[in-house]
């Protein structure tokens, strides 16, 4: 563990917990308070990424505003992973299990990137969701081959160009059925098409996604 880790692991022990949603202190409750719990609506929608075709299948628990925003945030920026067994576990809440999901898969970071942050929230929300539905989790059917800048900062095109050949899939990480693609948020979905594309080019037909706001 990095000491900036170490740090914040000893600073979260010594010093009161705040919710990550709303500020307010934490009791007994674990991740998010039971106000913020609330604000999670996880549901199924059929949500159109910037693709021809079928629209595909979507779990989310919101919009990116209010306490999701502020709870993905601290996932993400804040070192607050805790809140990522939370989010997972209401994501799975709200997956069909006419999914037959047969694998979960995080979008990955590039190596030098999750270094960086210490973790990847992808792969976080990904494992919570493969435990609860007591299915694989597959975190090396997709790698990042290409360091790309952060997507926020782009516009839909740039996005697309952006992650255009970034990743590359070792489909004999999965069964044969349907994979669930995981990521923290979905703007314009160009790296979860990026992710499918490249699954897609080893063979994997079928696809859902999970994401903890859009």
């Amino acid at each position: 563990m990095a000491l900036r880790e170490q740090l914040g692991a000893l600073l979260r022990l010594a010093l009161p917990r705040a919710c990550p949603g709303c500020g307010a202190q934490l009791g007994s409750e674990a991740g998010l308070c039971i106000r913020c719990r609330s604000q999670l609506r996880p549901h199924t929608e059929r949500y159109s990424l910037l693709s021809p075709g079928p629209v595909p299948h979507l779990v989310s628990l919101g919009r990116y505003q209010g306490p999701v925003r502020r709870t993905v945030r601290a996932l993400k920026y804040g070192q607050a992973r805790e809140v990522a067994e939370v989010l997972g576990t209401a994501l799975a809440s709200a997956i069909p299990n006419a999914w037959q999901i047969v694998g979960v898969v995080p979008v990955p970071l590039h190596p030098l990137r999750e270094r960086e942050r210490g973790f990847n929230q992808a792969a976080l929300l990904a494992e919570a969701i493969a435990d609860t539905l007591q299915v694989p989790y597959a975190p090396q059917a997709l790698q990042r081959v290409r360091r790309t800048q952060q997507q926020a900062k782009l516009s839909g095109d740039q996005r697309r160009q952006n992650v255009s050949g970034a990743f590359v899939a070792d489909a004999s990480q999965l069964s044969e059925g349907a994979v669930l693609l995981v990521d923290d948020v979905l703007t314009t979905g160009s790296t979860l098409l990026a992710c499918r594309d490249a699954l897609r080019a080893q063979g994997v037909e079928d696809f859902y996604y999970a994401v903890a706001a859009h």
